[in-house]
C-alpha cells in the first residue's frame, strides 16, 4: 500500500515537532538538575548557561513546529499565555536586579529568573504532553499508570541529588520509597522528611504531593485551557474517563473547578495553620511549614516535617480547626464538592429573587445521588470511628485513656478523620489497643470517596455491597437508595472491587509475613503497614523504619496499587479483552 506523501510530509512533521521539544525537556530538567542538584562550579557555569539557553530554543522550536508547520487550526490566541511568560521574563531580568538586595550579584538573579522560566515550559509542554497521550488510542488508566511511574521515577532521582539530601548519599530504595509514599499521597516514610532531607528535598517531595494528589492530567487539562487551546473530543473523553465524569461538556469546567478550588482551600489552610509552629533551619519557617502541611492535608498525604507527625501539637487547636476540615473536604471528592458549591450558589440566587418579584426563578440544583450516598456515609464512618476508638481505648495497656477524659475523646475523633487516608496522628499507633487498630484498619481499607485525593475502596463501594446484602436480606430484585435504583454494574464492581482489596491485603500480608520474618513484629502491626500503604494512609505502629530491602519494596507496591485502584490496574492490564458475544444456559448452584 502506498502511503499518500502529503500523509507522509504530516507524519514527518509531527514526529519531528515532538523531538524538538522532548530533546527541550529532557535537556531542560537535566540542566536545571545540574545546577542546583549539585555543588556549583565556576568552570561549568558556562556550560550549563549553555545548555539552558539551548533547552529553551529547542522547546521554542517545538512549539513554533506545532502552531505553523503541523497544526492547520492554530489561533493567535493559544500564544497568549506563552507570550505572557515572555514579557514576564523579560520584566524579571530588567526590573530583578534593580530591587535585589546588596550583596546579591544582578547575574545570578537574572539566571534565577530564566531557570524559573525554563522549568514553567517544561512543566508547561509535559502536561499537555499526558493529556494527548491519553487520547492516542490506548486506555486512559494506561497512561495514568505509565505517568504516575514517570513521576515516581523523576522524583526519585531528584531525591538523590546531593543537594536534597543531608549527610550520606540516600540509597536508590529510600528514595523510590518516598518518591512513591509522596506522588500515591500516602505518607509512610523510612526517612525523616524534616530532619534528612535539605529545603529542596523537601520541596520536591510538596511537588510530588501535589502532582500526585490531583493528577499529572488534571493539570495538563489546565494547562491546555490556559494555553487557549480548547481540549478535542478524543481529549474531553479521555479525561472523561479519567475523572469519572458523566457529561463530557463539563470536563474543561470540572477540571478549572477541581484546580481553583483546591489552591483556594489549601491558601486558607495556610492562613489558619501560620503562627502554630516552632521554627528551626532544618525543619523550616512559619511560611514553608504551613503550606506544607495544608497541602500534605488536603491531598491527604499525611507528611510532616516533625518527626513524630503532630504528637508534640497535640495540644494545639489549628490542628482541629484547620487540619481536620482540610482531610475531610479533600476525601469528599471533587464532584461532591462542585454539587454543594452549585447547591449553595442556587439557595442564594433564590434568596436574592423571591418569589413574586419577576425576576428570573433560578434553575432548581439539588444533591445527586452520588452526593447524598457519600456525604451520609462519611458521616456514618466518622462518627461511629469516632465512639469506637474512644471507647476501645479504654482497653490500652498504659490505661491512658481510662475514664472520661476529654483528650482521649477528642483523640478518637483525629483518628477516625485521618484513618480515612490522610496519616496524621496526634497519638503513638503503636500504644493502641489490638481492638482499636482493627478500627483503624477497617476505616484505613475502606478510605475516602471517589474522584478524591482519598485511598481505600471508596465509600460508595462499601456502601453499595452494604445496599447489596439489606437488598438480599430483604428478597429484592433492585438496589435501592434514596428512591433510586443501583444499576447491577455498579454492584458488580463494587463486589470486584472489595473481593480485589480483600486479596490484595491478604497476599501483601502474606509477602510482608516472609520477608520481614527477622523483625520480630507481629501480624497485627505488619496487617496494619499493609493495610496503611494500600488504603494509601500513612498511619504506622513503627514498622516502616525498620523494613528489610525487600520489605520495602513490597510496601512500594502496595503503596502504587492502592493509589491507581485495583480495579483500575486491572482494567488496565486486560484494555485488549473483548467481551463474549455469545451466553450459556443457566442452572442454579447452592450458595452458602
Amino acid at each position: 500500500m502506498i502511503v499518500p506523501l502529503s500523509l507522509w510530509q504530516e507524519k514527518t512533521r509531527a514526529l519531528i515537532g515532538t523531538a524538538l521539544w522532548t530533546g527541550g525537556v529532557v535537556l531542560g530538567l537535566g540542566t536545571l538538575a545540574l545546577e542546583y542538584g549539585f555543588t556549583r562550579r565556576t568552570e561549568t557555569s558556562a556550560v550549563i548557561c549553555c545548555l539552558a539557553v539551548s533547552a529553551a530554543a529547542l522547546l521554542w522550536a517545538g512549539k513554533l513546529a506545532g502552531w505553523l508547520w503541523v497544526r492547520r487550526d492554530f489561533h493567535w490566541t493559544q500564544a497568549i499565555l506563552d507570550g505572557f511568560l515572555l514579557l514576564g521574563l523579560a520584566a524579571a531580568l530588567i526590573l530583578v536586579p534593580l530591587i535585589a538586595p546588596a550583596g546579591l550579584s544582578g547575574g545570578r538573579l537574572r539566571w534565577a529568573c530564566f531557570h524559573l522560566y525554563l522549568l514553567t515550559i517544561c512543566l508547561l509542554q509535559v502536561g499537555r504532553f499526558t493529556v494527548r497521550a491519553a487520547a492516542a488510542g490506548r486506555t486512559p488508566t494506561q497512561v495514568l499508570l505509565i505517568s504516575f511511574a514517570l513521576i515516581i521515577c523523576t522524583g526519585a532521582i531528584l531525591l538523590m541529588l546531593p543537594a536534597a539530601y543531608r549527610g550520606q548519599d540516600l540509597s536508590f530504595t529510600d528514595a523510590v520509597f518516598t518518591a512513591t509514599s509522596a506522588t500515591c499521597v500516602t505518607g509512610l516514610t523510612v526517612q525523616d522528611t524534616g530532619g534528612a532531607f535539605t529545603r529542596l528535598g523537601q520541596m520536591i517531595i510538596l511537588a510530588l504531593i501535589q502532582v500526585g494528589g490531583l493528577g499529572i492530567m488534571i493539570y495538563g487539562s489546565l494547562f491546555a485551557l490556559l494555553l487557549g487551546s480548547r481540549l478535542t473530543l478524543k481529549e474531553t473523553v479521555a479525561m472523561r474517563d479519567i475523572m469519572n465524569e458523566q457529561s463530557p461538556g463539563r470536563v474543561g469546567r470540572m477540571v478549572v473547578f477541581i484546580c481553583l478550588l483546591t489552591f483556594l482551600v489549601e491558601a486558607i489552610g495556610v492562613a489558619g495553620l501560620y503562627g502554630m509552629w516552632q521554627t528551626d533551619s532544618q525543619r523550616g519557617g512559619q511560611i514553608f511549614k504551613s503550606v506544607f502541611h495544608a497541602v500534605s492535608a488536603f491531598c491527604n498525604a499525611g507528611f510532616s516535617l516533625q518527626a513524630d507527625s503532630l504528637e508534640s501539637y497535640r495540644f494545639a487547636v489549628p490542628v482541629y480547626l484547620v487540619i481536620v476540615p482540610l482531610i475531610i473536604l479533600g476525601g469528599l471528592g471533587f464532584p461532591v464538592l462542585e454539587n454543594l458549591w452549585h447547591l449553595l450558589l442556587a439557595r442564594r440566587r433564590r434568596r436574592r429573587s423571591p418569589a413574586g418579584s419577576g425576576a428570573a426563578v433560578p434553575t432548581a440544583v439539588r444533591l445527586s445521588l452520588h452526593s447524598k450516598v457519600v456525604l451520609a456515609t462519611s458521616l456514618i464512618l466518622l462518627l461511629s470511628g469516632w465512639i469506637g476508638l474512644w471507647v476501645l481505648d479504654l482497653t490500652r495497656p498504659d490505661q491512658k485513656g481510662a475514664g472520661f477524659n476529654v483528650m482521649a475523646i477528642v483523640d478518637g475523633w483525629f483518628n477516625s478523620v485521618t484513618a480515612r487516608t490522610a496519616g496524621f496522628n496526634t497519638v503513638s499507633i503503636a500504644e493502641r489497643s489490638a481492638a482499636g487498630k482493627l478500627v483503624l484498619i477497617f476505616l484505613m481499607s475502606v478510605g475516602g470517596s471517589p474522584s478524591s485525593t482519598a485511598g481505600g475502596i471508596k465509600t460508595v463501594t462499601l456502601a453499595v455491597m452494604v445496599l447489596a446484602m439489606y437488598a438480599t436480606i430483604k428478597r429484592r430484585r433492585q438496589v435501592q437508595v434514596f428512591h433510586r435504583t443501583i444499576p447491577v454494574m455498579v454492584v458488580r464492581r463494587a463486589a470486584t472491587m472489595i473481593l480485589l482489596y480483600g486479596l490484595l491485603l491478604w497476599l501483601l500480608t502474606l509477602l510482608l509475613t516472609i520477608t520481614e520474618h527477622s523483625l520480630g513484629a507481629d501480624l497485627m502491626d505488619l496487617l496494619f503497614e499493609v493495610a496503611s500503604a494500600l488504603g494509601t494512609v500513612g498511619l504506622s505502629t513503627g514498622v516502616t523504619g525498620h523494613l528489610t530491602l525487600a520489605g520495602k519494596w513490597v510496601i512500594i507496591g502496595a503503596m502504587f496499587v492502592g493509589r491507581l485502584g485495583p480495579l483500575s490496574l486491572l482494567a488496565a492490564l486486560t484494555f485488549n479483552a473483548r467481551p463474549v458475544r455469545y451466553e450459556y444456559p443457566a442452572e442454579p448452584l447452592v450458595v452458602g
